[in-house]
């Protein structure tokens, strides 16, 4: 067999790199996943505090890195005449090659994000306009009067925009689930991550506006398709192929209206295809399909599995982010998936987790360069009592305040005690807290800055 895993010191560790093993038990470790992606320098920074070389798996390492690891692999494996044959018995997977050409990313395509607090009202007042445009187009539809294509164009234009100063601020409105499911609709949802996505790998202004509308009015053609056929839990093969004719009544909805950009037509027409072919209408495959819809793909699939038709909580993120990655390089593209994880954050703002002191908090802004290290609102004591008020931590600004106090040699890491997150939670474990009254406070409350100001907490 193969050799599958290379010993990489931590000095040599690289963004694409996929952990599968360290030098030491996990337990022992701020880690909470065994194996995971390196997507940013914070997550090198933390695997150079701990250990001193990981092993990495060569197979699941993407990009130039996941090249060179595979031929050295192969090179050291031809070089001591290793050629073991598959067992007796064994089938031999003969792998089929996928023609798709790596998508152009530039991460630094825009200036980093203001705070969230700045844009925060902007963007509720947008996604309030969304919401309501989406409302229009389906009192429209069953109506037969047009779709109000040119509104939702100029108010999805300006989320971009506020997107592009603050993607948190929009990202909070599409974490947190409103009581009243039917207007607070997976299009729009998806339509934030889709921006948020864009975002991240450097698109042009046009074409995240044409991503946002497209993903935004993907599903206009679900209001034509029986409710026992829409909302079945399992599909017969007839009520399956029935289901799959949405997409086709999307592009003929859309496609009536000459205001609507030919490209958010073919993103629209696209957006289920998969990968590896096995995806519909046409059965498209790898670079067949445009990267617009590719992505679209990707921010559909993310939202139904963190919001499940029917389930009163959404799914903890790292639920969906594992399931995505499992898909990757059969229903989509490795690479776009691996960058749409970095675009969210394995923590995402909105997402409740537990930190090694016990205390369980709400991510309420990211750290932009420290993923792993965001603004939370601490609220319950370690115990899990629940704090009459909840507090901020900033846990980079903790980490560089402790980090000082170690390069002074005043004391060791280990007697400062960095704090991590351990693990994210399934929101239905402590109904009691509100993720939606945490971001209320946050955002939106006047007196909270003041507030925040005179908190630092003493760890």
């Amino acid at each position: 067999m193969a050799l599958q895993q290379a010993k990489v010191f931590v000095e040599d560790l690289q963004r694409g790199m996929f952990v599968s093993r360290l030098d030491r038990p996990w337990t022992r470790t701020p880690f909470a996943l065994q194996g995971f992606y390196i997507r940013d320098l914070e997550e090198i920074r933390q695997l150079q505090k701990y250990c001193r070389y990981v092993y990495v798996d060569v197979v699941k390492t993407v990009g130039d890195v996941g090249v060179k690891l595979r031929k050295l692999t192969r090179d050291a494996s031809a070089a001591s005449g290793s050629n073991v044959a598959p067992s007796r018995g064994t089938p031999r997977r003969i792998p089929v090659a996928i023609n798709c050409k790596p998508v152009q990313v530039k991460h630094d395509s825009y200036a980093p994000p203001e705070p969230v607090r700045k844009e925060a009202a902007k963007a509720r007042q947008l996604h309030d306009r969304i919401i309501q445009g989406m409302q229009e187009v389906m009192v429209q539809l069953k109506t037969d009067r047009p779709l109000p294509t040119a509104q939702v164009s100029q108010t999805v234009t300006q989320m971009v925009d506020s997107v592009l100063r603050s993607p948190d601020a929009f990202s909070w409105l599409a974490r947190v689930r409103e009581k009243d499911e039917h207007t607070y609709s997976h299009s729009v949802r998806a339509s934030v991550w889709a921006v948020v996505f864009g975002r991240h790998i450097g698109l042009r202004r046009q074409e995240l506006v044409q991503l946002g509308i497209a993903t935004l009015l993907k599903d206009v053609g679900k209001l034509f398709l029986a409710d026992t056929v829409l909302k079945a839990e399992k599909r017969d093969p007839r009520e399956e192929l029935e289901y799959r004719k949405f997409v086709d009544y999307s592009v003929k909805l859309l496609s009536a209206d000459p205001n609507v950009d030919p490209q958010v037509l073919t993103i629209v027409q696209c957006h289920k295809e998969q990968h590896d072919g096995s995806g519909y209408p046409r059965g498209l495959r790898g670079g067949q399909i445009p990267v617009l819809a590719r992505m679209c793909g990707i921010v559909t699939f993310y939202d139904e599995a963190t919001n499940p038709r029917g389930v009163e909580f959404p799914l903890p993120p790292s639920r969906a982010v594992g399931q995505l990655y499992e898909l990757r390089n059969s229903a989509f593209q490795e690479q776009l998936v691996v960058e749409f994880i970095q675009s969210i954050g394995l923590y995402p703002t909105g997402t409740q987790v537990e930190l090694s002191t016990g205390e369980i908090a709400v991510v309420v802004e990211q750290s932009h360069k420290r993923r792993l290290k965001p603004k939370v609102m601490l609220v319950t004591d370690r115990n899990k009592t629940l704090l009459e008020k909840p507090r901020l931590f900033d846990m980079a600004a903790d980490d560089d305040r402790k980090q000082a106090i170690v390069d002074k040699g005043k004391k060791s890491l280990a007697e400062v005690g960095l704090i991590t997150i351990t693990q994210d939670l399934d929101p239905s474990r402590y109904p009691q807290i509100s993720v939606a009254k945490v971001r209320d406070q946050y955002l939106y409350e006047q007196r909270l800055p003041a507030f925040i100001a005179r908190f630092i907490p003493s760890r």
